[in-house]
């Protein structure tokens, strides 16, 4: 039975990827022969002697002693791009929220009393100062074309935004998956 650190909560999706006949996943393990982390700082821990694997949920490994891992002949994966849409979706709602004044619509909302007639009043009166602006037409620039900026960049496309895109160790891959 293989034994299999768990330093964060690991997506269930990933973890049944290991097979409970073969595997003990947990996060209170002896001996493990595998590490999985999220965000979890390595820097801290003292890897115990068992490990021959680092497995990373997420796109960077600053978390991890890469130099010392590697002194020891312990590989470290990564997943990048892995939480790529979840990310985008925050970036474009970000957007969204700054460009149409939406936390401030809403405070200038929960400010208001009343009732019925009044309070629509009261709405349409002050609604004006919250317009804000289209995106379409409007510039975004993205530094880092890698899984993340690939799936910012083209989401700002199909919201007919102009973008801008810089990348000087950007891949071929990448490359490919930007919209045209």
């Amino acid at each position: 039975m293989h034994k299999v650190l768990t330093l964060n909560n690991i997506a269930a999706e990933g973890l049944r990827r290991f097979p409970s006949e073969r595997f003990e996943v947990a996060a209170d393990i002896a001996d493990p022969i595998a590490i999985i982390l999220r965000s979890h700082n390595l820097h801290d821990m003292e890897i115990p002697s068992s490990v021959s694997a680092i497995g990373r949920a997420g796109a960077g490994t600053n978390n991890i002693p890469i130099e010392a891992m590697s002194a020891r002949g312990i590989p470290v994966f990564n997943t990048p791009g892995a939480n790529a849409n979840a990310v985008k979706e925050l970036a474009i709602a970000g957007l969204l929220i700054a460009a149409r004044n939406i936390c401030d619509a809403r405070e200038y909302v929960k400010s208001l009393a009343g009732t019925g007639d009044a309070l629509n009043k009261a709405v349409e009166a002050g609604k004006k100062q919250f317009v804000g602006f289209e995106l379409p037409g409007k510039t975004l620039g993205v530094i880092g074309l890698g899984a993340i900026g690939v799936e910012i960049a083209n989401a700002a496309l199909a919201l007919g935004m102009k973008v801008i895109g810089f990348d000087p160790n950007i891949t071929v891959r990448s490359a490919w998956q930007l919209s045209a």
